[in-house]
């Protein structure tokens, strides 16, 4: 069993007004990792995929895999391309309700957006989760 003292929140980093259902996002990791990387998936409509199991380190912190939950919110980008947080009410409520759960498994756990860790240029997720979530 991993030792898991991080659950870093992402975005997809695709447009709002470009579907990126669940099955795109799966593609996209094996191309890229030979596996998702992601451990959870949110869609705009709130629906929540497990996309990996949390006993096996994921693709999507670099440096931080090993000892993390990776969590992903579909959009994360406005139509014309711009870094915006674009999660859906649907999406925000799925991800309170998940980030609560993983807490209860993982309770020394700090929660983070990608953003906010050391040495990452990202905007991802594009709003600050420790903020949002400091009171899980």
């Amino acid at each position: 069993m991993r030792k898991i003292n991080l659950i870093v929140v992402h975005c997809s980093a695709t447009r709002v007004d470009q579907p990126f259902p669940v099955d795109k996002l799966i593609a996209c990791h094996q191309a890229r990792f030979g596996f998702t990387g992601y451990h959870y998936y949110i869609t705009r409509d709130g629906q929540l995929y497990q996309t990996r199991h949390e006993n096996l380190p994921g693709a999507h912190a670099h440096h931080y895999n090993q000892h993390s939950i990776g969590v992903c919110y579909e959009g994360g980008l406005l139509a014309n391309g711009q870094p915006a947080d674009t999660r859906t009410p649907e999406q925000k409520a799925a991800l309170w309700h998940l980030l609560k759960s993983l807490k209860v498994d993982y309770p020394d756990a700090q929660i983070l957006g990608h953003c906010e860790l050391p040495h990452v240029a990202k905007t991802c997720p594009n709003f600050l989760a420790s903020k949002e979530y400091a009171t899980l």
